[in-house]
């Protein structure tokens, strides 16, 4: 990935590194180029992924004042590409090298109320905002939906600074999240800001356009690592520069065609800028549709995707041992 004209790399040292939550593990830097921070902003950090050296984002969880020191909430996800491996396996004292933080969720100050929407791990990307709000005297409200509680990473440390502004949707305690009832009670003049699985995502926004709600009104960012279908290998031809390649669970497609050497133009990588699409031209495959650059009508015929984050798999399942995989796409780049 080429990088952007306003990232500036850097080292970062760790400092301290604690468990916080069943698969959750905080981190925090200590960078050489410290500056401010403000809420929504995230950092990239080079891993290493099977010996080589890739991108992943990370959100700015808090951060010191002055940014001398910042906090990353990493989940290690059972389907990880890598990136949360590498990032759980490292300790006090190792050298990193990250951006200063980047910008692609802004808070806008100023808006009558605000409903902030977590899922998961996606309270890293919110958990500032709320700090700031409430600092700022607004009124808002922070929902944070996960699967138990041991499991929802700094649920203890929101309760205690928001209290009743803190609404917590526990999946095993028979409290799961309601999607349209959560969007049927929010202001029309509020503004909702989320962050979280593509499903969650999804379900939002569909229900925001059946209400008629401002879509200006709805700010989101996606890790993008979450589909409707188990990620399985796949292949992927380009006809017109002659190459094949198998793209594996662990990897995206974008990772895949820039291992065998194809000029991928991309930004994000989590779905959200739509710069890494594909033109589609056959498939003996599905579609599962991971961005959120999209919408529902745009992914209906199945013609283009977000390469960084989406993936084929098959149409119906595999009738026999052939080690090839049984979804194929045939696509062109630009």
């Amino acid at each position: 990935m080429a990088d952007s004209h306003h990232q500036v790399w850097q080292r970062a040292v760790v400092v301290t590194v604690e468990e916080i939550a069943t698969g959750f593990r905080r981190i925090v830097l200590r960078p050489e180029l410290p500056r401010p921070t403000r809420p929504g902003e995230h950092v990239d950090v080079r891993v290493l992924v099977d010996g080589a050296p890739v991108v992943r984002s990370y959100s700015v969880v808090d951060a010191a004042a002055d940014g001398s020191e910042l906090a990353l909430s990493v989940f290690r996800a059972p389907a990880s590409r890598g990136g949360s491996v590498f990032m759980h396996s490292i300790g006090a004292g190792q050298a990193l090298e990250i951006t200063q933080p980047l910008q692609n969720f802004p808070l806008r100050i100023g808006a009558p109320s605000y409903v902030l929407l977590a899922g998961g791990i996606g309270i890293t990307a919110v958990a500032g905002m709320a700090a700031l709000l409430r600092r700022l005297g607004a009124d808002y409200r922070l929902v944070y939906a996960g699967r138990s509680r041991p499991a929802m990473a700094y649920l203890e440390e929101l309760a205690a600074l928001h209290g009743d502004r803190l609404q917590a949707h526990v999946d095993d305690e028979g409290g799961a999240l309601d999607v349209d009832a959560l969007v049927a009670g929010v202001p029309e003049s509020a503004e909702l800001y989320m962050c979280g699985p593509i499903r969650l995502m999804d379900a939002v926004r569909r229900a925001w356009a059946e209400r008629g709600l401002d879509r200006t009104g709805l700010r989101y960012e996606t890790f993008g690592n979450s589909g409707w279908f188990e990620a399985e290998p796949f292949l992927v031809r380009i006809p017109r520069l002659g190459v094949e390649a198998v793209v594996g669970s662990d990897e995206s497609m974008l990772e895949a065609l820039e291992r065998e050497g194809v000029d991928m133009m991309s930004d994000c990588r989590k779905g959200e800028c739509g710069l890494c699409q594909v033109k589609v031209l056959d498939r003996a495959a599905r579609i599962d549709h991971r961005d959120v650059f999209y919408s529902d009508r745009q992914k209906e015929p199945g013609t283009a995707m977000c390469c960084c984050v989406s993936r084929a798999v098959p149409a119906a399942p595999a009738t026999t041992s052939d080690e090839r995989p049984s979804a194929v796409l045939t696509i062109d780049v630009p």
